[in-house]
């Protein structure tokens, strides 16, 4: 009998009504409860994005310089960590990468700035040049000119005087652009001083980074990102800065052949502007027509510089690139176009020529935390993250 009464289970009591409402409702709110906090989080996501243009270009004295500056010192950190491997300190590690960075900038910029000082200073002389080999085009256009003309008198109410420009000095030397513009001599300053501290800090920096996370995964996924924006930062940059100087010594090579004075000069040009994608090749052709027209008589070969800097562009554009920088780096022409669009907006040629660095770092970033899922927040799930797929899911 003890045993009987041992082994009797007791009868549970059956949920009320009420339990059984209660239950049914618990998952509904709380879907409601992370469907509202999505919503507010994607409310805030948009007024930051809306905010952030604007506080970009605001605080672009300060922002601008320090932008440029880690973007560059990302660059240099393989540098800075294949010195460190051979017992090098970090502080000389540090200045020895900055020093070579700008012998190399100083270098390629003197070869650029003071020959187009000269072309600059000969430009009003060469001007009547310019317009006899454009002779036919104008004579071509003569009436739409004569009629833009009357037009422009008809609705005119009043004399328009015309502005004399006045004669300006032009620079002879970089120090002359330095002691004409101090506020941008503070900036580089202040820019040089963020590269050598981010250098001789970057490896403390990066352990500290590191070793704070709560968790062994935590770490390894933050080295695992961190190493990814410096892999790809400086595999792009220094990629392209190899193909950018290729194909503008090879400018240089043909327009030194063809009688263009001061082929390295426009080589640089070609190199620095093949830095901004799509618009930076336009731009160089358009210089160098418009430095064809002022050297030489006959208007075909005052073309023939940008018709040789386009066809090597093409080829660079459209094999070279594709097959060096492979897959791995291969970006989104439309995230190319707008990541160029917006920082071109925000902070003018700099920012073109950052554009695509940054959108590297923040693409690499982004793929490691993980993108926002918008259309399952609007469509299917309700909230901002992706679901993660199910192996057991045949869905999946």
């Amino acid at each position: 009998m003890r045993v009987e009464q041992s082994e009797r289970v007791e009868p549970r009591p059956r949920p009320s009504s009420l339990d059984r409402i209660r239950r049914a409702a618990e998952p509904s709110l709380e879907r409601q409860r992370v469907r509202l906090l999505a919503g507010l989080t994607l409310m805030a996501g948009v007024g930051l994005l809306l905010g952030l243009p604007f506080a970009l270009r605001a605080g672009a004295e300060f922002l601008l310089p320090v932008t440029a500056a880690m973007v560059i010192a990302i660059a240099l950190v393989p540098l800075l960590e294949w010195l460190e491997r051979r017992r090098v300190p970090s502080g000389i590690a540090a200045f020895l990468c900055l020093f070579i960075f700008l012998v190399i900038a100083n270098a390629a910029l003197a070869s650029i700035v003071v020959p187009a000082t000269e072309w600059f200073q000969s430009l009003p002389e060469r001007i009547p040049q310019i317009q006899a080999n454009l002779a036919p085009v104008i004579d071509f256009y003569s009436n739409l000119q004569k009629f833009v003309d009357d037009t422009v008198q008809m609705l005119a109410k009043g004399p328009v005087a015309a502005a004399q420009a006045s004669a300006v000095r032009a620079p002879a030397s970089i120090m002359d652009y330095v002691s004409s513009a101090p506020h941008a001599a503070i900036q580089l300053f202040f820019g040089i001083l963020v590269v050598y501290f981010f250098l001789c800090g970057w490896t403390r920096l990066r352990e500290r980074t590191i070793t704070s996370r709560g968790s062994f995964g935590g770490a390894l996924a933050t080295a695992r990102v961190i190493q990814d924006v410096v892999d790809s930062t400086s595999a792009y940059l220094g990629t392209i800065t190899l193909i950018n100087v290729t194909l503008g010594l090879l400018v240089s090579a043909a327009l030194w052949l063809i009688g263009m004075p001061s082929p390295l000069m426009w080589g640089g040009i070609v190199a620095l502007l093949n830095y901004i994608p799509y618009i930076g090749p336009i731009l160089a052709a358009i210089l160098l027509a418009l430095g064809g027209l002022m050297t030489f008589s006959d208007v075909w070969l005052a073309l023939t510089p940008a018709a040789i800097q386009i066809g090597l562009h093409i080829v660079e554009a459209n094999a070279v690139t594709p097959t060096i920088l492979g897959k791995r780096l291969t970006i989104n022409p439309l995230l190319i176009l707008l990541s160029l669009s917006f920082w071109g907006w925000v902070w003018g040629t700099p920012g073109a020529l950052l554009a695509v660095p940054l959108l590297i770092i923040i693409q690499t970033i982004a793929g490691a935390a993980g993108k926002p899922d918008i259309a399952g927040f609007l469509f299917e799930e309700g909230t901002l993250v992706a679901r993660s797929p199910d192996p057991g899911d045949p869905d999946d």
